[in-house]
């Protein structure tokens, strides 16, 4: 490496002579070698999926939590490293506290996002810190269904259906074939498994799947039951396995 961009590669405050922050970018590197995680919109509601296999059959796989409940009707799920996302959720659940006791509403989805995006760029402004390594996903209800991107820069994206983690490309292209605005929470459902299927390039099974919702009717998040859950890993299973073999 030459000296001269040997101090923009360090410094998270100074830019490159092309614009380029480079701890920024080495921060989006641990998000895409992160586990994938799904988040899909439809008039219904919101579904948001997680790859949570474990690499030891040691490992207590109930520990391994991808999807978090930040308010009754928001969620976030989470890609990179895990200690930045604990960080990042304990702030956006403070957030959403805050905003009760203030106001005594529940904070919209996108404030929310926009907030934790506004603490996650502070952290590419001053030198003696670092980006954080994770993006999440932030779902949830307002007066409709939302779902928002946050990326280590501090940038907010709202989507329709999208991925974050380490087979982001392969899930992005599968739903610019197959989303449709007309899809219900069910189709939701199976579209998302099949993409994360297509992701890990394999079979799913209830402990390596984590699987919330938020529906418009009661505009609560809640995670599905290993019963409700088999039945729709079954059923993108068939699919899979066609597609597999």
């Amino acid at each position: 490496m030459q000296i001269p961009q040997m101090g923009y590669d360090r410094a998270i405050t100074i830019f490159s002579p092309d614009g380029r922050l480079y701890q920024v970018e080495y921060a989006r590197e641990a998000v895409k070698r992160g586990a994938t995680a799904i988040g899909i919109k439809t008039k219904e509601g919101v579904v948001v999926i997680a790859d949570k296999r474990v690499g030891s059959r040691l490992l207590e796989s109930d520990t391994i939590e991808k999807i978090y409940r930040i308010d009754d009707h928001i969620c976030a799920a989470t890609s990179g490293l895990v200690a930045d996302a604990r960080v990042l959720v304990a702030r956006a659940r403070l957030e959403a506290q805050i905003n009760r006791l203030t106001f005594d509403e529940p904070i919209g989805v996108k404030e929310l996002a926009r907030k934790i995006c506004d603490f996650k760029q502070q952290y590419t402004q001053f030198g003696g810190v670092r980006p954080f390594g994770v993006s999440l996903l932030i779902a949830g209800i307002d007066n409709e269904p939302k779902l928002f991107e946050t990326d280590p820069s501090g940038a907010l994206l709202e989507y329709k259906a999208t991925a974050i983690g380490s087979e982001r490309n392969k899930v992005m292209e599968y739903f610019e074939k197959e989303y449709r605005d007309d899809m219900n929470i069910d189709d939701a459902i199976h579209m998302g498994l099949i993409a994360m299927g297509k992701a890990i390039n394999g079979l799913l099974s209830r402990d390596g799947v984590e699987l919330g919702i938020v529906k418009v009717d009661d505009k609560t998040f809640r995670l599905l039951e290993a019963d409700e859950l088999d039945k729709h890993i079954e059923m993108a299973n068939e699919v899979l396995r066609k597609e597999l073999t």
